[in-house]
């Protein structure tokens, strides 16, 4: 079987997604980023869409690939991150998103996590 060449590096972060693929020696051979939405439904509210996530994730792969003219037979591992905090909920039947996501700086439970604090307390 043929050595693989390259580690891909995917980040989803809070405004955009990129994949960046590395070579043997760690040093970036390609990438490629696209920014999302940002939705604000009311004042604090933040949140995203998990479709145009997962629809940009797929695109940045491809553009990073495509760039770097790399083949994904020579991907070794992918290694992720992501907004840690920010949530999303998905039909496992469907694979679509009920909602959009909460992003990890919407107020929406603030009083709820206050509540906590204090009985903590």
């Amino acid at each position: 079987m043929p050595e693989k060449k390259f580690v891909a590096a995917i980040d989803q972060g809070t405004t955009s997604t990129r994949c960046i693929i590395f070579d043997k020696k760690s040093s970036p051979v390609s990438s490629a980023q696209k920014e999302h939405r940002q939705i604000f439904p009311s004042a604090g509210l933040v949140e995203h869409d998990c479709s145009e996530i997962w629809e940009n994730t797929r695109e940045v792969i491809s553009g990073a690939l495509k760039n770097g003219s790399i083949d994904p037979q020579d991907i070794a591992a992918v290694g992720i991150t992501n907004q840690r905090e920010t949530t999303a909920i998905w039909d496992r039947h469907t694979g679509k998103p009920f909602y959009h996501a909460i992003v990890w700086q919407d107020t929406r439970t603030e009083m709820f996590c206050e509540s906590l604090q204090k009985k903590r307390a």
